[in-house]
This record gives structure tokens, sequence and C-alpha cells, in this order.
């Protein structure tokens, strides 16, 4: 919309109008590239001061990093009395540009995965649990992901948008009929997208206790949807093969010991061999640790407040 309200045809007239206002600006063409595609927000209140001289709307750079879009028009619109009708017209060609790469990278991720965990249940301790992520356009409303474990109880299904932000993936997960809730960081995925990993946090949901837990995730693309995946039970036996598992799946492995070792090394590397949990014990110690030094200041300042 800036671009629009100064005329400006490319990234390039866009940094120039920066560096007339501000010769030293923070504004980047290749920061930039990402920011109007969405995946990623300026975080240096001085460029938004610089932006503020650039529309000159009579507000400071904090009322643009906080303000909506509508609000930003309006401003713009009275302050220069620019009709809103044509402003909007001549973005129009950007804004659907940019909508085309959002369902270019929509149709880049679309598919089903096989996920791989280490399992969180005491349970099932040392074992690899399989989950079904399934990726697909959700039109407007942008990438919709469904994450589903074949549990030993029930069925558990988590669902929520797909949003790609700086220099990461993250879904941020609900159970529909539940209070279940995971979050998944995943590095950005590239082009044919074969295989999604990262971390996967959340609590337990097979135990005494529901405790803390974060472990690596490898999700692996398959040719198709799985009835297999499906209905299977979730956690897999030791020393399954994952190799074996998703030729099981439809997947055509040329080579399955290069598969189980290369996922293997990724779950199992890092800090506690791929998972850790918070045990109730150590939650417990520092709770027995920091409760009577908060509540012995708290009855202090009450006694103060009484003298």
């Amino acid at each position: 919309m800036t671009m629009a309200f100064l005329g400006a045809v490319t990234r390039k007239d866009l940094a120039a109008a920066f560096r007339r206002v501000n010769p030293a600006t923070s504004f980047d063409v290749e920061r930039a590239h990402k920011w109007m595609q969405g995946r990623a927000h300026p975080r240096e209140l001085r460029l938004y001061e610089d932006w503020a001289k650039v529309v000159d709307v009579g507000r400071p750079g904090a009322w643009i990093a906080d303000c909506e879009l509508d609000e930003f028009i309006q401003a713009i619109c009275t302050r220069h009395n620019c009709e809103r009708d044509t402003l909007e017209r001549i973005s129009e060609p950007s804004r659907r540009s940019l909508a085309g790469q959002r369902q270019d990278a929509s149709r880049s991720l679309a598919g089903t995965y096989a996920c791989y965990s280490h399992a969180w249940s005491p349970y099932f301790r040392a074992q690899f649990i399989r989950a079904e992520l399934s990726i697909q356009s959700n039109g407007p409303q942008g990438v919709l992901a469904q994450y589903s474990e074949r549990l030993p109880t029930s069925r558990f299904q988590l669902e929520g948008p797909l949003v790609m932000a700086g220099r990461a993936m993250h879904l941020d997960l609900v159970e529909p009929s539940g209070d279940g809730r995971m979050f998944f960081c995943l590095s950005l995925p590239t082009p044919p997208a074969s295989v999604l990993a990262g971390l996967m946090c959340g609590a337990t949901i097979i135990g005494p206790d529901a405790q803390p837990s974060v472990t690596r995730i490898v999700m692996i693309r398959l040719p198709a949807p799985s009835m297999r995946l499906r209905s299977a039970v979730a956690y897999l036996p030791s020393q399954t093969s994952i190799a074996g598992d998703l030729a099981s799946l439809g997947l055509r492995i040329p080579d399955p010991a290069a598969v189980d070792e290369g996922v293997g090394a990724f779950l199992t590397g890092g800090h506690e061999a791929g998972l850790d949990q918070v045990q109730s014990p150590c939650h417990r110690a520092l709770v027995d640790l920091f409760d009577p030094i908060w509540l012995a200041g708290a009855m202090a300042q009450q006694r103060f407040g009484e003298a």
C-alpha cells in the first residue's frame, strides 16, 4: 500500500524513498522481499520511524507498527486527500501476486506425511511413535494442518493453521473437541518438500502425570494417503525399521539402511538424545524452593501495608 501511495514500481524504488528521508535507514531490499511476502516483519523501531516520514501521516513510527491495514489506508487518505478506491485499485495487482505466492506455497506442501518422533508416555519409554500429518489449502484462510495419532485409548487429533514466519515454519494445533494442544517449530522446507523436520512441544497424553515435553520430529511425505497410517497403532515396537515402515505406507525406499541411519541420527541427536521432559519431582523441587520465598515476601508486604 505504501508503494501504491508513492507510485513506486519496485522494491528498489521503495528503498530509495526510505533513503531520501534517512540516508542511514535500515530498510533493506532483500529483507523487504520477506516482509512483503508476510514471512517476516520489521523489528527495528527506527525503521518504522523512517516509514512514518515516508508516508507523512502525522503519526509516529510506533503507531504504524501497531495499526491495522484499514487504519493505515484511512490515515493516508485523510492526510493527503487521496481517493481510497484509487489507492486500493493501484495496489491490487501486487496483492493478487502475493496471494498467488501463498497459494503456490500451499500447493508445494499439500499432502500426507508420516511423522516419527519419541514417545512421551512413560509406558512406551524408548520407543518411537508414528503419526499422520495432513496439509491442505484452506482457501482464503490459508493452509490447514491436521496431526493425528492412533493411540491405544482413542484417536488423538489436532488441527490448526500452518504459518511461515521468519526463518521457520510453525504449527500451533489444538484438539477440536478437547483441550489437547501441541506446537511445532520446523525448518523452512524447500521444493519438493519431501521431508519436514524440527521440534514438537506439548504434554504427555498417556501417563500418570502431564509432563511438559519436547521431541525432535521427522515428517516424510508419502505419495498418497495411507489407510494403514490412519488405522495402525501409533507406538512402534522397539527396533522397528523406519524404512520398512515407510515402505509399508507406500513409499519406495531404494536404500533402507541409509534411511534408517539418517532418520535415526536426526531423532536421537541433540539434548537428551532427541527427547526432553520436565519430571514432576523436578518441578516440585522448584515449587518447594520458591513458594516460601514468595509467600514470605507477600506477608511482609501485607504487614507493611497494615502499618
